[in-house]
């Protein structure tokens, strides 16, 4: 399959990270975790995050948002999201299967939630006819390629705090995000307020496996339980373990993420040189939206793939990946031009 812009799920493993699962492809170990490789990994994780962080590996996004979603929560609770959240679009009902809860989703702005837009959520406390809300999610960066400031995310965890809430955040390209912040994971998560983080790294060059971090350990006391049960408890854990500590060696993670983050940057400049193309979102990590001629998307897409966003209104979404080189940007711009002109 030609490389597109489909989605960074669909880019390979990076080579440091095949190379780290090959090198501990040796022996026998300990099963489900109990392993040096995952604890060295979960050490790196508390050197990030702080001691009193805990660390549960999963094997994919929908696993982590399950799992730390489950483990805050009880069925006749509520979770508010964005309209466009990965939760309440993505992950085939998963959340509410598993949780039991009601996902409250919301009109975001330019992909965000905001205090103001929750508002109209925030009732019914205390009233045994309503579900109860709990905790608003949000996604860091957003399904539509934006990234939220530390004072946005302190102001939703403040909110959430102020009615015995929580904040979860669905990390799948946390990455991308501290590329566009320039700051390290807990200056944005932890220490704004953050309570549940689910910490990607496929999208970034990973192979599978994702963390589920707590910034309090009071909330975990029945998480090991629900991972098995949830069928997230991986028997050869050295596997996850071993690439998390490729990502975070001599900041890997930082090197992929900058790379996709500057390939979205060198697309939305030279396509927003094209008559006939409008950017419908700020390019904040790795991904751009824009609104294209109906008539170019599909041959567009028989040379490099990638997903319509909103077919009513032409939109499509272009996502650049680790391994993205400026030569495919410019072909496919190239393309685009040849098209519009037609």
């Amino acid at each position: 399959m030609k490389k597109g812009f489909a989605s960074d799920n669909n880019s390979g493993v990076h080579p440091a990270i095949f190379k780290a699962m090959e090198e501990v492809n040796h022996g026998h170990v300990i099963g489900y975790g109990n392993d040096s490789y995952t604890a060295k990994a979960i050490e790196i994780f508390r050197e990030k995050f702080g001691e009193d962080t805990e660390v549960f590996f999963v094997f994919n996004g929908t696993g982590a948002n399950v799992l730390g979603l489950s483990s805050i929560t009880r069925s006749f609770h509520s979770i508010i999201c964005a309209e466009t959240a990965h939760i309440e679009e993505d992950e085939c009902g998963a959340p509410e299967k598993f949780t039991g809860c009601k996902l409250l989703p919301t009109e975001p702005v330019n992909g965000k939630l905001t205090p103001e837009s929750i508002q109209h959520h925030l009732k019914g406390f205390n009233f045994e006819h309503h579900s109860q809300p709990r905790v608003i999610s949000v996604s860091q960066a957003t399904e539509m390629g934006t990234v939220y400031t530390p004072a946005e995310i302190r102001a939703l965890a403040d909110l959430a705090h102020q009615h015995n809430m929580f904040l979860h955040i669905d990390g799948a390209r946390i990455a991308n995000a501290a590329v566009t912040l320039n700051m390290d994971f807990k200056s944005f998560t932890k220490d704004c307020g953050v309570d549940v983080l689910s910490f990607g790294g496929t999208k970034n060059g990973m192979m599978m496996g994702e963390a589920v971090l707590f910034f309090n350990q009071e909330l975990t006391t029945e998480t090991k339980y629900l991972r098995k049960q949830s069928m997230q408890l991986y028997s050869k854990m050295r596997f996850v373990g071993a690439q998390f500590q490729a990502y975070f060696k001599d900041d890997l993670w930082k090197e992929t993420a900058s790379h996709s983050n500057r390939m979205a940057k060198l697309l939305e400049a030279e396509v927003a040189k094209i008559p006939g193309i409008k950017i419908t979102q700020p390019v904040e990590a790795n991904g751009v939206f824009a609104r294209v001629p109906q008539e170019i998307i599909e041959p567009l897409q028989e040379h490099f793939f990638f997903y319509i966003w909103n077919e009513k209104e032409s939109e499509v979404r272009w996502m650049t990946s680790f391994d993205t080189t400026e030569r495919e940007i410019y072909e496919f711009v190239e393309l685009i031009k040849t098209l519009v002109s037609g």
